[in-house]
């Protein structure tokens, strides 16, 4: 690989921040496989000369890895923001390579026997605790990838390793495919019954994308989509129950048939992770995948499940007898058959009447400029950091992403991130996540800041208003920004440990989820709600309502989650491909224990459930479950100091920055939550703000 080829390719530029300006697709194919040759040259080297040290074992293979995770991760970001047929052929070309590559990295012999060297010498007791997590961490990884595999069982392994590589990226190409493949338009008033003019809006716009280029609110056409900005209002609007259902009916079955069907992509992947933990020596990829994780034995998870299930079901099942006799005093002829496209109908008609709440009336309050002005209003305030805009600092992949700088007290700098809000169905995958761009490290007595990805999908500017954001979407982007902090706050400087990285899956969430519980605090979200015509402060009577609202449907909602917990365990636990039960009388058995209403005899949401099958949470779904326990009694701390304290709640801010969000990996999760808490976790303050027990 020559200097002028690393000139022309921009992805092979190895460091700083990605220059997306300059990116295309043509440059993923021969700057990744230029990489990977590259690469596997320096890996044969590192091998051949390796010490048992740090500066000769752990700084030669972190700069090694980082070349490959900058370039990489570049293209996987755009595969989620900028997804395209030529991307995707790009990006599935270059797999395997790097697949291979990154197998031969993950059981290499010489690095995998100099870290238990290093593990051993006489140099280990002065190792600081995040050094001795690295190790430890990279000595278990290898073990799972695989290093003492030997002959037929190695190149099983390895083909496993590929196979799923493909059949996940094919799952969640499927899942697009077929989000965006589906919409009907309304041309009439009749069909627009009840939908708000957020939503006309919005639909009209969709109408305009797909040729009408005549579409308004006022006048129509109207394009509904699976997409969930335009989805989830209809189901909570529209007064007409047959386009409910028809919408319904296409959500539950997305990706199960046709070309996009993921069905066989699902017992492949399941067979394929079962026989992958085989290999490895676990009777089945659950206890592989706990081997990485804070919760010891899938018996511990069915039993927080299971407690779950029973605080939750009566709670449920009274909450779908109350939507019944509501619709029935509205002489509704559905009163007494309820069903899926009705419950979040229903429901939203009783917050308007008993809570006096109403999404559309709440999102002339959040503005999101608005909204991160008071996001960031309260980092200040409980982190002692500031953030300003940057844009213009740093190319973007998108008109409508932002770029912001994140300084501490004294004004410098300590990290970045970028801010992608809006939903593009066309090019966007669904839902939200943080990733990062640039891990903290420090390299010659420099220290490099972190820089992470912020992506929401939330409604879009629309007619020249900003973009108006549901109650939920403020819940989702203080989420991210939560997963954000830790990345960006971090004090770690050694990168293995930095932020999230080496942190236990089932405690990642808890700075996201403990950001959320700031939704509800007054003072917090007087500040960021803001009417954005008048610049009126949200009323007083619909904060009252809004925290009055926050335990409604609180059973439906948790039992909703243990069915996607259970279900992800019982599949990757219990269930064998081919031997007696099917996934679909899988899903159907666990509903039955944790759903108030039967799904449809099609229903087919695992062939959707990208998170198990395409994402990080294979048999670890429950692992948002765990992470609350833990984010809620975090909170707690907050509640007991006293949330209209200042001088508290930045006392209690800057201790849960020291050390939830500053150690990272660098010490395991129950060290961390004790340094910050004093003790171990109770599941009591869980409990109480999911309205299960008294206040």
């Amino acid at each position: 690989m020559t200097a002028t080829t690393i000139v022309q390719n921009p992805l092979l530029i190895g460091a700083g921040l990605p220059p997306f300006d300059s990116i295309e697709t043509a440059h993923i194919v021969p700057g990744i496989t230029a990489l990977i040759d590259d690469l596997t040259t320096a890996l044969a080297e590192l091998e051949v000369r390796v010490s048992p040290t740090w500066t000769g074992l752990v700084d030669p293979l972190t700069r090694l890895e980082e070349r490959l995770g900058w370039s990489w991760g570049i293209v996987g970001h755009l595969m989620g923001v900028k997804n395209s047929p030529e991307l995707r052929a790009a990006y599935e070309e270059v797999q395997p390579a790097l697949v291979q590559f990154a197998t031969a990295l993950g059981q290499s012999k010489p690095l995998y026997n100099a870290f238990k060297q290093l593990r051993a010498s006489a140099d280990w007791a002065s190792f600081d605790p995040a050094q001795q997590r690295i190790v430890e961490s990279s000595i278990r990884e290898a073990e799972l990838s695989g290093v003492g595999l030997e002959g037929a069982e190695k190149d099983r392994f390895n083909e496993i390793q590929q196979s799923l590589a493909e059949l996940t990226t094919k799952f969640s190409n499927n899942v697009l495919d077929a989000t965006k493949a589906f919409s009907f338009t309304l041309t009439t008033a009749a069909e627009i019954d009840g939908l708000p003019p957020s939503l006309l809006a919005l639909a009209a716009q969709l109408a305009r994308d797909a040729g009408s280029e005549s579409a308004t609110p006022e006048a129509g056409p109207w394009r509904i989509t699976l997409d969930y900005p335009s989805f989830g209002p209809f189901m909570q609007h529209s007064r007409r129950r047959d386009l409910r259902e028809q919408l319904y009916r296409a959500f539950v079955t997305r990706a199960s048939d046709g070309d996009l069907d993921n069905s066989a992509n699902i017992e492949k992947i399941l067979e394929l992770r079962h026989d992958m933990a085989n290999l490895l020596g676990y009777d089945t990829y659950a206890e592989l995948s706990l081997a990485r994780k804070m919760a010891h034995s899938v018996e511990a998870i069915d039993k927080l499940m299971g407690e779950l299930r029973v605080a939750s079901y009566d709670t449920a099942v009274k909450e779908l007898d109350d939507l019944k006799t509501f619709a029935k005093a509205k002489g509704a002829a559905e009163a007494d058959s309820l069903t899926h496209w009705d419950m979040a109908f229903w429901a939203e008609r009783i917050r308007e009447e008993q809570y006096g709440l109403n999404d559309e009336e709440l999102r002339p309050y959040f503005p999101l400029p608005q909204v991160l002005d008071g996001l960031f209003a309260l980092a200040h305030r409980i982190f002692g950091v500031t953030i300003n805009p940057a844009d213009g600092e740093a190319p973007v992949w998108h008109p409508d992403v932002r770029y912001f700088q994140v300084s501490n007290s004294s004004g410098d700098p300590i990290a970045h991130f970028y801010l992608d809000p809006y939903s593009r169905p066309a090019e966007k995958r669904g839902g939200a996540w943080m990733d990062d761009c640039i891990n903290r490290g420090k390299l010659n007595d420099q220290v490099r800041l972190p820089v992470a990805y912020l992506v929401c999908n939330q409604a879009p500017p629309v007619d020249g208003k900003p973009s108006l954001m549901t109650f939920r979407d403020v819940e989702t982007l203080f989420h991210e920004f939560g997963h954000g902090l830790q990345h960006m706050l971090t004090q770690v400087d050694f990168t293995g440990a930095a932020g999230i990285n080496n942190v236990e899956w089932d405690a990642v969430e808890l700075p996201s989820q403990f950001m959320e519980n700031w939704c509800y605090h007054r003072n917090t979200l007087l500040t960021l709600a803001r009417h954005y015509e008048t610049g009126e402060p949200l009323p007083e009577d619909l904060y009252q309502k809004i925290v009055a609202a926050r335990t409604f449907m609180t059973g439906s909602a948790i039992l909703r989650q243990v069915r996607f917990g259970w279900t992800d365990i019982e599949l990757h636990h219990r269930y064998r491909p081919g031997r007696g039960e099917t996934i679909a009388e899988v899903n159907r058995r666990i509903a039955a224990q944790s759903s108030i209403l039967e799904p449809l005899p099609e229903d087919a949401f695992l062939c959707a459930f990208t998170h198990i099958f395409a994402g990080g949470y294979a048999a670890g779904y429950y692992s948002y479950f765990w992470a609350e326990v833990l984010s809620a009694d975090a909170f707690a701390a907050f509640e007991e100091a006293g949330l209209d304290d200042e001088a508290a709640m930045a006392e209690t801010g800057h201790r849960f920055r020291d050390t939830v969000l500053a150690l990272g990996g660098s010490r395991h999760p129950m060290e961390v939550f004790k340094a910050f808490r004093g003790r171990e976790p109770s599941t009591q303050a869980l409990l109480r703000h999911r309205g299960l027990v008294a206040v």
